[in-house]
């Protein structure tokens, strides 16, 4: 009876392992299906490298959205992974046993909170800030990169503080036998050893970067130029497929599905990135 049992769970599981495969290759082919053959309409160099997004006028270029994820992107790192990564190592090393839980607490609780929640603290609170200290219309790179920084904050800290955490004691005790105080041990010798998952950490961060939408269509000002100083207005690839997909038809949608094929491809290769990552660590 055992036996049978462990058969039949075994089965279960590659069914479900087969589903997930499944869901994966039908998306990749809707994306592709669609998309690919309104790149190829568009132009393959017009459609990436195009400055002009006037579907009225059969312009479909999303350069601008392209370097506006990619400034977002990256602006959300700045902010996001030093505060990430400092804030595990202080909960993994250096956090008092009566802090530890609240704190816990309080990081479970930012990464359960609705994206949309977020893109209504941006625009009540941060917005006007920008505003009023920086000036500008508020709604700009800085702002979106400020935001999604506090968003990616939960995840790089719960992968990273559990990366340190599985370092292994000994490497620690043997830093303070070489007479290293208790800072040098952690921060020259645990979180060397811990950088793979961290790296996983900030890889994931990226993800949710880039894949967001409500919270930067509320505090970019989806402007489709390309931003020529911080405080100018954005749009990235996914803002850009959420405004107007409602209404679109023909070329303008098909042209929409292409900018999700843009978005697959990009986090494709950051994934490609963190496996090529591991392999070399390994």
């Amino acid at each position: 009876m055992k036996h049978v049992k462990e058969k039949a769970m075994k089965h279960i599981f590659f069914l479900t392992a087969c589903v997930s495969i499944a869901a994966v290759i039908l998306i990749c082919t809707f994306l592709f299906a669609s998309g690919i053959p309104a790149i190829k309409e568009i132009g393959v160099f017009k459609f990436l490298l195009g400055t002009k997004w006037k579907p009225a006028n059969n312009l479909y270029g999303i350069f601008p959205m392209i370097v506006g994820s990619f400034y977002v992107t990256a602006g959300a790192l700045l902010v996001g992974v030093p505060v990430g990564i400092l804030t595990a190592v202080f909960m993994a090393c250096f956090c008092p046993r009566n802090i530890y839980s609240p704190l816990k607490a309080a990081v479970n609780l930012m990464a359960g909170i609705p994206s949309v929640v977020y893109g209504f603290f941006g625009l009540v609170v941060l917005v006007p800030f920008v505003r009023e200290v920086f000036g500008g219309r508020g709604m700009s790179v800085l702002t979106a990169s400020v935001l999604l920084g506090l968003m990616i904050l939960p995840t790089i800290i719960s992968v990273s503080e559990a990366s340190i955490r599985a370092v292994p004691e000994s490497y620690y005790e043997g830093g303070l036998a070489l007479g290293a105080s208790h800072e040098r041990s952690v921060f020259y010798i645990m979180l060397p050893a811990a950088k793979s998952g961290i790296f996983a950490g900030v890889v994931l961060g990226i993800g949710r970067v880039v894949g967001e939408t409500m919270a930067v269509m509320m505090v970019a000002g989806n402007q489709t130029v390309i931003p020529d100083s911080l405080l100018s207005g954005v749009r990235t690839l996914t803002t850009n497929i959420v405004l107007e997909m409602g209404y679109s038809t023909d070329l303008h949608r098909e042209a929409l599905i292409g900018t999700a094929v843009v978005l697959f491809v990009f986090i494709l290769l950051i994934n490609l990135s963190l496996s090529l990552f591991k392999r070399r660590e390994e």
